[in-house]
């Protein structure tokens, strides 16, 4: 007899929460996906192959009851807030008290098995050379407070993994998310109303900070991690970051800018006064966590998930990008775009 699976996904009508729904949708071994979110997506969100295994519930993380997770068979939690970042509170409220009621619900319930979206920014500082693996230390950068919140929710899960050994605990620890639909929603998060949406190709300069070297992967191809760990029998930690690296030089070619030689405290500086002048919404602990942090080896994730990026990391910067200057998004409330302002 075919085993088939229902699944609830948390934060379903985000970034990777569209694009998990429809991976999910696509594999013949799941047969009922739940999208929760705050509000549930207009019915053009569900246009694709699959959409009929869809059902979406409006919910409060921080509120209502959650007994749409009995019977599951695992529980994808994507849910979290980056903004406002001048509210530490708001964001505790979703990002740990929210976790830990869906990590509650989900013992009640018996669920099988927990998939948490965990994050490079989980991890202690470390090098940029020779890459880590999923054993260094997931103690986070501590002037982040998007790194402290997940490594806090690491934390977390060890408990929960100590007390509940039959759980099955999957986390991810992802890298930047890129792909077009998520451009208007990275414009907003990250860049603010008052940053321009399209930049000519003289005023791309990319900073020329030595250890501004990070990894990016698009959206589908966290979304096909996703349902893989949804459908495989593997527990622990996976790194999944696409190719190649992006350096200043790399970003510069994707996008047909030049790098600008610049010391990594001129580059917090700015960041910080911006910040405190109210001209853009990203805390300096975004330029501490892209400095400090250390590239990812994702050998776990192609050995026991069997998993690859299929897109590289600069073209999808180079989609996220060319969906910035278009003002485009997606057809859910927080991936709206730009004209639906």
């Amino acid at each position: 007899m075919e085993v088939t699976m229902r699944v609830i996904v948390t934060g379903a009508t985000g970034n990777v929460g569209t694009s998990t729904m429809r991976s999910l949708a696509a594999d013949p071994r799941v047969d009922s996906i739940v999208g929760l979110a705050r509000r549930a997506p207009s019915a053009r969100a569900s246009e694709f192959d699959g959409a009929e295994k869809i059902s979406w519930r409006a919910l409060d993380l921080e509120a209502d009851v959650l007994d749409v997770f009995a019977g599951a068979d695992a529980v994808v939690h994507l849910a979290w807030k980056i903004q406002p970042q001048r509210d530490p509170s708001e964001l505790t409220r979703t990002n740990i008290l929210g976790t830990q009621r869906v990590i509650d619900a989900v013992v009640l319930h018996r669920v099988p098995s927990l998939v948490y979206a965990s994050s490079i920014g989980t991890y202690a500082p470390g090098p940029k050379n020779p890459r880590i693996d999923e054993t260094w230390p997931a103690t986070g950068i501590p002037s982040s407070i998007y790194s402290r919140h997940k490594a806090e929710v690491e934390a977390m899960l060890d408990e929960t993994e100590r007390l509940h050994p039959d759980l099955r605990v999957v986390r991810l620890r992802t890298s930047l998310v890129f792909q077009r639909a998520a451009a208007s929603e990275v414009h907003r998060l990250f860049l603010g109303s008052l940053a321009p949406w399209h930049i000519p190709r003289p005023l791309r300069l990319i900073p020329g900070v030595d250890r501004l070297v990070f990894q990016a992967t698009h959206s589908d191809d966290i979304a096909d991690a996703y349902r893989r760990a949804v459908t495989e029998h593997v527990s622990g930690a996976f790194n999944i970051a696409a190719e190649p690296v992006l350096t200043p030089a790399t970003i510069a070619r994707a996008v047909g800018g030049r790098v600008v030689p610049m010391g990594s405290r001129v580059l917090r500086t700015a960041a910080a006064a911006t910040y405190a002048l109210h001209l853009q919404p990203s805390e300096p602990g975004w330029i501490d966590m892209a400095l400090q942090t250390p590239l990812m080896d994702t050998e776990r994730a192609r050995r026991e998930l069997g998993w690859s990026a299929a897109i590289t990391a600069t073209d999808a910067l180079r989609e996220l990008l060319d969906g910035m200057g278009a003002g485009d998004g997606g057809d859910t409330r927080p991936l709206h775009p730009r004209r639906a302002s």
